[in-house]
């Protein structure tokens, strides 16, 4: 009886302890820019680590000195701005080339460290020819027009490739989105072990795209998010619904992106998609917008999704 009685104590402590491990967060986020639009203070940027390091990968990079001070004034880092910069980011990935995805790299490259560059072929030849071409902005990566300073190491990624993130225990694999189609932009899923976030940059609905881009990415993520494995899928969302199908540009809205959700949970079960935070990026401004948008989420939520709308400077977990 007692050797029954032990080993239900250690199955119940094991399965405590499993539980934990599963709940308990694996990445540090820490937004340096949150919004789309007009505040080149705060665009679209995301530094993501695995806990308790500072092996930084920047998603996008919008806005990054503007916004390492704010995450200094809010108490989330307690060094200079230039060591989060030089030492603590190890390398950015870029969904897509338009300047609020881009112009805080461009600004901060002379005062930065050498560091990789990631993003797919079509971004990568955008900023080689139009930003970091010796005439827009000097060349601070190592191929491309003009004389390359060698600063940054240009790294084209190939959709479905899973490659390392250099000087991190993290990997980085894209996969192709459309904004405006066809213009491409693209989604990062980061990994650190089995454990990984999406980030999505800018993209429309696949029913006005006219593509099957986010169903098959959907596709590609629901084993992750079965298995608890995904901590979190950052995406857009930057109109309320009154904005008109005709003008969205290539983004989403609160009733498109629960469309997108609905075919996600088909895939993966409504239970398991619930425990995967919904983080949403690229709102655009002005307050009134972004106000409504956050009450447009919250009203049809049938799914009973978790959505995170980071701030500016404040870590978060995942």
């Amino acid at each position: 009886m007692k050797k029954v009685l032990g080993l239900l104590l250690l199955f119940f402590v094991s399965t405590l302890v499993s539980f934990g491990q599963k709940t308990k967060p694996v990445f540090e986020v820490v937004p340096l820019g949150v919004y789309g639009g007009i505040d080149e203070r705060n665009l679209s940027a995301y530094l993501v680590a695995p806990i308790g390091t500072k092996e930084y990968v920047c998603l996008d990079a919008g806005t990054v000195h503007s916004g390492i001070e704010k995450a200094i004034e809010k108490g989330t880092f307690s060094v200079p701005s230039s060591t989060v910069l030089r030492q603590y980011i190890k390398g950015y990935c870029i969904s897509h080339a338009h300047l609020d995805h881009v112009s805080g790299l461009i600004i901060n490259s002379p005062a930065d460290s050498t560091k990789t560059v990631y993003a797919i072929s079509p971004a990568m030849k955008m900023m080689q020819n139009h930003y970091f071409n010796d005439q827009t902005w000097a060349n601070f990566g190592d191929d491309g027009l003009g004389k390359p300073l060698k600063k940054y190491h240009f790294e084209t990624l190939s959709f479905g490739k899973t490659i390392p993130i250099s000087n991190t225990s993290m990997t980085v694999q894209a996969f192709p989105l459309s904004h405006v189609n066809p213009y491409e932009s693209t989604a990062f899923l980061i990994k650190k072990d089995n454990n990984a976030v999406l980030y999505l940059g800018d993209t429309g609905p696949d029913s006005v795209e006219k593509t099957t881009n986010l169903a098959d990415l959907w596709k590609a993520i629901a084993p992750l998010i079965q298995k608890q494995e995904l901590k979190g899928i950052f995406i857009e969302v930057s109109f309320p619904n009154e904005q008109p199908d005709a003008f969205l540009f290539g983004h989403l809205t609160p009733k498109h992106l629960m469309k997108e959700m609905q075919v996600l949970a088909a895939l993966t079960g409504k239970e398991a998609l619930q425990k995967c935070k919904i983080i949403i990026t690229h709102l655009k401004p002005p307050a009134t917008s972004i106000q409504k948008i956050k009450q447009q989420l919250a009203a049809p939520n049938e799914l009973g999704l978790t959505f995170v709308f980071p701030e500016q400077g404040v870590r978060m977990e995942l």
